[in-house]
């Protein structure tokens, strides 16, 4: 037909073209999750985003925090049987039994809960608790109870911070029934732990500065 121009594809367009339907290919796999999917179901893996349960939704952040305190009752537990045959302070010793007590409960509590939520949680510390662990297998006496004491405030100091900030805004009932527990024995082991005496205050980070100076005096 007269009018009519018929355009060739060179070898270089193919490649365009198909750079182009292989990048849109990846995208979309990953736009679209699996959690993202109608009818998605299964255990929830750490750091998902939102999944809709019966009890409310459990984002990532509700996810962590329980991963936080199964982490926490897998080094303390240990550590504070550990305290009881090592420690040379008998407060030191008494502070490791509350914290086997507390987080034998909360550790129970926190793979029940897992269980109805289907969210998986880890069978061993995090790499820093590990590494705090093997810290104190190499002390013993007076020089374990120093860093007893100060490994333990440290970490009970950051995780409240994850609990108080779950109990403030999760908007899962369950999740936000246990943190409310959780927020109680953390401040009840940092008490216990600051009654050691043996606690120091300048080794811990500091609380972060207001965003804004307003009504403080020079």
């Amino acid at each position: 037909m007269r009018g009519f121009s018929r355009w060739p594809i060179g070898r270089g367009e193919m490649l365009v073209l198909a750079i182009f339907i292989i990048a849109g290919s990846i995208a979309i796999l990953i736009t679209v999750s699996p959690g993202a999917l109608p009818g998605a179901s299964g255990p929830v893996p750490f750091a998902q985003a939102a999944t809709s349960t019966k009890f409310g939704p459990i984002t990532a952040a509700d996810i962590d925090f329980l991963v936080k305190v199964r982490q926490a009752g897998l080094w303390e537990i240990p550590t504070g049987q550990q305290a009881g045959q090592r420690a040379s302070s008998a407060r030191v010793k008494d502070v490791g039994a509350h914290l086997v007590e507390d987080h034998t409960a909360l550790d129970k509590e926190v793979l029940a809960l897992a269980g109805k939520l289907g969210v998986i949680l880890p069978s061993q510390p995090s790499a820093d608790q590990q590494g705090w662990m093997a810290e104190l297998s190499g002390k013993f006496g007076q020089e374990y109870d120093l860093a007893f004491a100060k490994l333990l405030r440290a970490a009970h100091g950051k995780v409240f911070t994850v609990v108080a900030g779950i109990r403030a805004g999760t908007r899962n009932d369950l999740i936000r029934s246990f943190a409310s527990r959780v927020v109680n024995v953390v401040m009840r082991h940092m008490t216990l732990l600051e009654s050691t005496g043996l606690v120091d205050y300048t080794a811990l980070p500091q609380p972060p500065n207001p965003p804004t100076t307003q009504g403080v005096r020079p």
